[in-house]
Formats: structure tokens, sequence, C-alpha cells
């Protein structure tokens, strides 16, 4: 392996400053692997902390490397290290537990409370050159799967968690409302898990479109429609209301059209988040017997994935619409701040660009 260069990071020290710095390059432990990155997809998080310097509780106090969509190369491995070896191509699992919980035991990890998580604070994300990481948490890449895909794996592992949740199986009739990347990856997993149909609804004729284009069978553009007007248009296009509706916006009136187009019975899973509180017709849900579920991250989702990439079940290349290198990684972030395409990736290594 070529001798490190410098570590250049991508860092959000408040709300609407962000920088390229220079950082050490980190030394693995001895359950750990340093990488050197290759490909890191730009999330919503990312941006939010960026222009607000917030999500929610987690608040950046102090400089915070950003990213977390990842896949690199092995470069050297801890002494506990047995399953990774320098040269092996790996997508990174961002969150990684700190102890052995409850919620580990039972399978459950993401909703360990002191999880490691990057680029949520205090955490240090992955959006540099030289990278840190539990091996347990880095997933060796197959041949025929790029790196670009090996990142995508994050966002991915969203759909198969949410629609995992919602029930999705052969026949479904799914309502996905949002086509951003959240939405295009349940539209992905949705159709792959054996949905009959999937509708979409957006703003946006583009996204939509996209939409589409991996495997959307129906979609409806929303323009200033009442929440019961978007569920009566998906029902028209269904020609029945659908057993399954994945809210991926966290908006208020789309949350309330998920709602209202659930069938009786159904499952209306919450994966977008917006405002803390929101006002929704929860009695509407409660005599219909609507069950409401929300997801956070995911578990156990990447060899899930890893195996469905390998073996070309799925395809999520189109989602990447913007490449960058890492020294532009500020026009790169204010070209997925203006919403402009889809999935916008940094690339990290200067000596190897391709996807």
């Amino acid at each position: 392996m070529a001798a490190p260069g410098q570590n250049v990071a991508v860092v959000v020290h408040r709300a609407g400053e962000l920088r390229l710095e220079n950082r050490p390059i980190p030394e693995p432990g001895p359950n750990e692997v340093l990488l050197r990155m290759h490909s890191v997809g730009i999330c919503g998080s990312d941006v939010h902390y960026w222009q607000h310097g917030r999500i929610g509780d987690f608040v950046v106090k102090d400089p915070m490397v950003l990213g977390h969509e990842a896949s690199g190369t092995v470069i050297k491995v801890g002494s506990g290290v047995t399953h990774l070896q320098p040269g092996d191509r790996v997508a990174i699992e961002p969150g990684v537990p700190r102890e052995m919980d409850e919620f580990c035991k039972s399978g459950r990890y993401n909703l360990s409370p002191t999880i490691f998580f990057c680029a949520t604070p205090p955490d240090d994300g992955n959006l540099c050159r030289y990278y840190k990481h539990s091996a347990s948490y880095c997933y060796k890449l197959p041949d025929n799967v790029t790196f670009e895909e090996g990142a995508l794996i994050e966002p991915l592992s969203v759909g198969i968690h949410a629609c995992k949740r919602a029930g999705v199986t052969l026949g479904s009739k799914v309502f996905v409302s949002g086509s951003g990347p959240i939405g295009l990856v349940n539209v992905i997993v949705a159709k792959m898990m054996g949905a009959a149909v999937v509708v979409v609804t957006d703003l946006s004729a583009s996204r939509l479109q996209k939409a589409k284009e991996v495997g959307a069978d129906f979609t409806i553009q929303v323009k200033n429609e009442t929440a019961q007007e978007v569920a009566s248009k998906v029902e028209s296009v269904l020609g029945c209301m659908p057993e399954i509706t994945v809210e991926c916006t966290g908006v208020q009136a789309c949350i309330q059209a998920g709602i209202y187009a659930t069938r009786s019975g159904g499952t209306l899973v919450l994966v977008g988040l917006g405002p803390e509180m929101v006002t929704v017709p929860i009695v509407n849900a409660a005599v219909r017997e609507v069950d409401i579920r929300g997801i956070f991250r995911y578990c156990n989702t990447w060899p899930v994935a890893i195996a469905l990439l390998a073996s070309k079940r799925i395809n999520v290349k189109p989602l990447v619409t913007h490449r960058f290198p890492l020294e532009k990684a500020l026009e790169a972030f204010e070209t997925t701040k203006r919403g402009e395409g889809v999935k916008v990736m940094l690339k990290c290594d200067p000596t190897d660009q391709s996807p």
C-alpha cells in the first residue's frame, strides 16, 4: 500500500460554517481498521447540520467531520482483526454499539442509546481521506459491487428496514410519499420484496421521473391538494387503498395524507423526520386500526444489501446523479442544498475517481 498523504476532511464548525481541514491520520485500535476512503454520499442530515448546526437534540458543539454513507479500502488492520486484510474493499455501517445492552442482546442495536454513529454529534463521520472504524461494522464488497454501490448501502438500508417494519410482502400495494433518495430506495426495496404496485407522490416532476426509472408503477405530482385529496388520488390510481404507506418527507400534510390513504387494518411507516410536533388525524387512524410505526436508521441490513447488489437483483446506480472530488466538497454541498439531482457522491481518493 502506498504511504498515506494528508488527511483532508470536511468539517462543520457551527451553523453555516463548513471547511476543508487537515486532520491527523488515525491509528486503528485492536478491533479497528484504517481505511482509505473512496466514495461518500451526501445525506440531507449532513446538509442540515451544516445549515442549522443541529437536528433535534443532537447539537454541533465542537467541529465535526460530516459523512456517513461510505465505502473505502482497508490499508491497516488492528491486532485483533482476522476477517479483513489490507486491500479489501469495504462498505461501512456507520452505527457501532458501544456496549452490549438490552437492545443489542435483542438484535435491535440501532436503538442503543449509547451507540456511536458517524456524523451525529459528537461523533466524527467519514467524509475524509483516511478514517478508522470498528472492523465488525466494515463489510467486504464482492468484486462486482462498486465503491459507489457500497456507499449507497447506507440509504438503501433505510429502505430495507422501513419495508421490513411495514411488512411489505408478495402482492402488497404500497404508497411511497416523497421521491427523494429515501423515497426512491423504498420503491426499489418494496418492489424487490414482492410489492405488486407502488405509487409515489412528490412536488417535483423530475424526481417522479426518477421514481419511474427505479420501478414505481404510478406517480402523482402534488400541487396544492388537501391531504384528503392526495389520499383519494392515490386510491384512484391504485383502484383501491394501499395496505402500506411509507412516509418519507416528514411534512405534516404528507403524514396526514398517509393516514387518510392507508387501508383500514393497514400500516403507515414514518421514515421522514420533520418538526417535533405535528397535527394528525389520529382518531381516523385509531378507529380504522391503521398501525403507525416509526423507524430509527436500520439494523442487520448490510449483509442483505450486499447479497442483493452482488446478485444484481436490485440496481441503485441510477441514484447517483453528481460526482465531485473531495476538494470540491463545498460545491457538492451547495448542489445538494439546492435540491439538484438525487444523490451527490464525493470521491475521496485522488488516485481513483472511478464509481
